[in-house]
């Protein structure tokens, strides 16, 4: 999958490295806990201007090889831009990979999709609780219940890469995400065998 990131051109500068330890270890690897009072991280998903997008405060559950999790129970809040919260009826937990341009968030039941993958820049870390993303339209998901996977909002991608001046190079990488995810989801190859369910049993 692609591995490097590049940033948009109104971007906040938010370019920390992931860590690669273990789940004792904090995102940017300096093992710190979260630094907020209530022990929360906040996550940030921007549009490709740098307006802010899907916007949340999670709790950090740990490491391992597949990247950082976050999780929330059931009957949380998120926001889109500054507008007012969305209630989250299930508890989910969200992958943040290193170095990989996708998230992907696992809902419990009965949340009609299970597993929803929005392509991505890459995850950075500007701090232990803080975690800031572009969202590039492109979404991977899997109903409950079903096999094969979703491909969603290409004509959202499309019409992005004419408003936002999406360079050549983005507009690769988006794509060759979406196809390994699609494979992968299909699959149930790398984290999504099940790797989910031990963190998501910590919020659900």
């Amino acid at each position: 999958m692609p591995t490097t990131a590049h940033t948009p051109p109104h971007r906040p500068d938010r370019e920390s490295e992931a860590a690669k330890g273990d789940a004792a270890q904090a995102p940017d690897g300096r093992g710190d806990a979260p630094t907020r009072a209530d022990g929360l991280v906040q996550v940030d998903y921007h549009k490709y201007d740098g307006t802010l997008h899907w916007n949340l405060r999670m709790r950090r559950l740990g490491e391992d090889r597949h990247g950082v999790w976050l999780g929330l129970p059931a009957d949380s809040v998120m926001r889109k831009g500054h507008a007012p919260a969305v209630p989250l009826a299930e508890a989910h937990v969200i992958l943040f990979p290193r170095d990989a341009w996708w998230t992907a968030a696992f809902n419990a039941a009965p949340r009609s999709t299970e597993i929803y993958c929005d392509i991505t820049t890459p995850p950075r870390w500007p701090a232990p609780d803080d975690v800031t993303m572009v969202d590039l339209d492109l979404d991977v998901l899997r109903k409950r219940g079903k096999v094969l996977p979703l491909l969603v909002d290409e004509d959202e991608f499309a019409e992005h890469q004419v408003r936002y001046g999406y360079p050549p190079e983005v507009v690769a990488a988006a794509e060759e995400s979406a196809r390994w995810l699609m494979d992968a989801v299909r699959e149930g190859a790398g984290p999504f065998g099940g790797a989910h369910e031990r963190w998501l049993a910590m919020v659900a």
